[in-house]
């Protein structure tokens, strides 16, 4: 059975189990850490670095979705370290791609537009790439638009660890990173795709939409994922 131990977030004493990360136990305790790449039933990736909390006697900001806790730890969740760093990773994420709000189908139910909202985001500092990114319309129901993702690998992760089929991954490296499907074929050719729709419900941005849609149009019901890895946990 697991250890309980004690650790301290923004001062306040929290009673936490081994093997938690700070983000969980952040979470159960009522305190906000943002983030875009994290899901609840889905593996951690830290990929998104907007979680990034303080650690006493760490000389570094770490990701609070991917480190665990330890005995005694004291963690700081909110200083204006932290606020400058994760606004600017949230800059970087707008001036990477072509996030074209006024004319996405996610535009009002898009997690990236609401965190900057919610980071008091106004405008990036940072010259815009504008790179020029294709839409793979290939696929039947759905569609990637490789202009409005921020590489999350949720898509990645629940298609490898709820659906089992494993047709999502990112190639190349750095800015030059993208999703692809079996191996860099269109999606409408995948093998492997079972056209579930769960890389789409997960999404948090307008990268992976269903067809037919049309600005504002497109929402996401990502707790149905939840949902089933929590009853997937149960019935092991």
């Amino acid at each position: 059975m697991s250890q309980q131990i004690s650790v301290r977030i923004d001062g306040q004493l929290c009673t936490a189990t081994e093997g938690q990360t700070i983000f969980q136990v952040a979470q159960a305790n009522g305190r906000y850490i943002p983030s875009l790449c994290h899901m609840e039933g889905l593996s951690s990736a830290g990929s998104c670095r907007l979680c990034l909390v303080e650690v006493q006697g760490i000389g570094r900001l770490l990701p609070a979705c991917t480190t665990p806790v330890r005995s005694g730890m004291s963690v700081t969740t909110n200083s204006e370290d932290i606020a400058h760093n994760r606004l600017m990773a949230l800059e970087l994420l707008f001036s990477e791609r072509n996030h074209i709000c006024a004319v996405c189908v996610s535009n009002g139910h898009c997690e990236l537009q609401d965190l900057a909202q919610t980071l008091g985001l106004n405008h990036v500092r940072f010259p815009y790439n504008y790179p020029r990114l294709p839409v793979d319309v290939s696929h039947p129901r759905f569609v990637l638009d490789h202009n409005r993702c921020i590489l999350c690998t949720r898509c990645v992760r629940v298609c490898d660890e709820i659906e089992g089929a494993h047709v999502w991954d990112v190639a190349g490296r750095g800015i030059n990173s993208r999703l692809v499907s079996d191996l860099d074929r269109p999606w409408g050719e995948s093998q492997s795709c079972t056209s579930c729709g769960k890389c789409v419900q997960v999404c948090p941005t307008g990268a992976l939409v269903e067809k037919g849609r049309a600005v504002e149009e497109m929402t996401k019901r990502n707790a149905v994922v939840t949902q089933l890895a929590a009853k997937r946990e149960t019935h092991l």
